[in-house]
């Protein structure tokens, strides 16, 4: 249960230099709206450490309008066409950047130590562990979720299913999905969010519900 993608987000900024520490994802092929990945995830962690270019900070793994609203942005600062698509004249800037991008220099919380109790009929229980306190939801459902960003509340991730929550602040996280069927496979994925909204999802995974 723990071959997960981390739900994540960053830039030759005339060549601007962070910490001497190399990002640990370099990007290899063209990104824009609707692609999904661990390399979408890098490159939004890496965006969202800079509120100017990505304020909503949203690290989902999947490319969409706010991502390419950030490129964009990125790729006005470093004097290149603004057209949100990671290609190949973006490519080269943005692994330059990231490749000097280290540990620590991101906002949104970081979602470790992933466990699911399925042991019990009807329900299963899942935890895991922030860097920070955060608040926490689950959605669960029986086909593959249905994912978008909402733009209008200064952004956001929708995901379809069925929903467990904790509004409470911590950062050792345990929630319940309830009314599972017997025998029935069942798509997962976690959020958290931190005090200042941002978020980290964790990519749908599954379990056979007992």
């Amino acid at each position: 249960m723990k071959n997960f993608l981390k739900i994540t987000m960053i830039a030759l900024m005339a060549i601007v230099v962070l910490s001497p520490t190399a990002f640990a994802e370099t990007l290899s092929r063209q990104l824009q709206v609707g692609i999904r990945g661990n390399d979408v995830s890098s490159l939004q962690t890496f965006l969202a450490s800079d509120r100017t270019l990505y304020p909503q900070g949203l690290v989902t793994g999947y490319f969409g309008f706010l991502t390419k609203s950030a490129v964009a942005n990125f790729q006005s600062r470093n004097n290149l066409a603004a057209d949100g698509i990671v290609g190949p004249r973006t490519l080269p800037v943005l692994n330059a950047q990231m490749n000097g991008f280290g540990p620590g220099e991101r906002d949104a919380p970081t979602i470790s130590n992933i466990n699911l109790n399925n042991s019990t009929a009807g329900s299963a229980t899942i935890s895991w562990n922030t860097n920070e306190l955060a608040r926490s939801k689950v959605y669960y459902q029986t086909s593959f979720p249905t994912i978008s960003e909402i733009t209008s509340m200064g952004g956001k991730v929708s995901i379809s299913g069925t929903s467990a929550s904790d509004e409470t602040l911590k950062t050792s996280q345990n929630l319940t999905m309830t009314g599972l069927q017997s025998g029935i496979t069942y798509y997962y994925s976690v959020i958290s969010t931190d005090a200042n909204g941002n978020e980290e999802m964790v990519w749908p995974t599954t379990f056979v519900a007992k």
